[in-house]
């Protein structure tokens, strides 16, 4: 497990979110961003539509790529399935599942490093309800993660809300990757999914590694800037961290 987290450039921390249909439209993306962004999210839809040449694209690059796939099957499938994605340069893929899934997945991660998902940035204590859990979505976040972490995943997806508590309450010796980051100006995302958001400023401070954004990059007026303006929040969460104010 890797655990040099310090070491990470701040410019490594923001991963884009490769969340569109065509490959054409995913090159056309990386290459506008290419000057802020060095690491891209490559998701169900788009993993579709080019599959692992769209993967070893963006390798072939130089950036590094996040994998989520969410792959939860039997764990004799997914041992299979994250063995696919080994040796293909890939800096993290993501697994959704109990423990036996969790373990397939670590066993045959090879060189990739394999993330915990917790639980998904869209859920809300409603959708608990009408599963009929009892408790709070803050601690089934920390149920999965404490079980994640003990079953040996490299790191955790969750909300930039629970970082501050995984983080002071599991250490240090694991990745934090928040999606749910939204513009420190405000401005709002159309068809906005995620309930539990906040800044990158505050994940990071908060002791969140990277963050994950798509849609306020992407429909910005100005996705450059954009980009650019979350990599100075990044900036200003990592000076709060190390002046002791996490």
């Amino acid at each position: 497990m890797t655990t040099a987290k310090s070491a990470i450039p701040a410019r490594e921390r923001l991963i884009y979110a490769l969340d569109v249909p065509t490959v054409a439209e995913a090159r056309r993306w990386v290459e506008r961003l290419e000057d802020q962004v060095l690491f891209y999210k490559v998701g169900l839809q788009l993993f579709l539509a080019g599959g692992f040449p769209m993967v070893d694209w963006l390798t072939t690059r130089g950036r590094q790529v996040m994998l989520d796939l969410k792959f939860f099957d039997v764990p004799a499938t997914v041992e299979r399935a994250v063995a696919q994605v080994a040796g293909r340069g890939v800096t993290f893929t993501t697994v959704h599942g109990n423990d036996a899934i969790i373990a397939a997945a670590v066993a045959a991660r090879g060189d990739v490093k394999i993330l915990g998902v917790t639980v998904l940035t869209s859920f809300s204590e409603d959708d608990l309800r009408h599963m009929r859990l009892t408790g709070t979505v803050a601690e089934l976040v920390f149920h999965r993660a404490q079980k994640a972490v003990h079953m040996g995943c490299d790191g955790l997806v969750s909300s930039p809300l629970e970082a501050a508590r995984l983080r002071r309450e599991l250490g240090n010796d694991f990745f934090i990757v928040t999606p749910g980051i939204r513009a420190a100006d405000g401005d709002t995302v159309k068809n906005d999914d995620q309930q539990r958001v906040a800044t990158a400023a505050r994940a990071i401070a908060d002791g969140a590694d990277y963050v994950v954004v798509g849609r306020p990059i992407r429909d910005a007026a100005e996705p450059l800037q954009a980009a650019a303006a979350i990599q100075a929040d990044i900036e200003a969460g990592l000076a709060t961290r190390k002046h002791g104010h996490p």
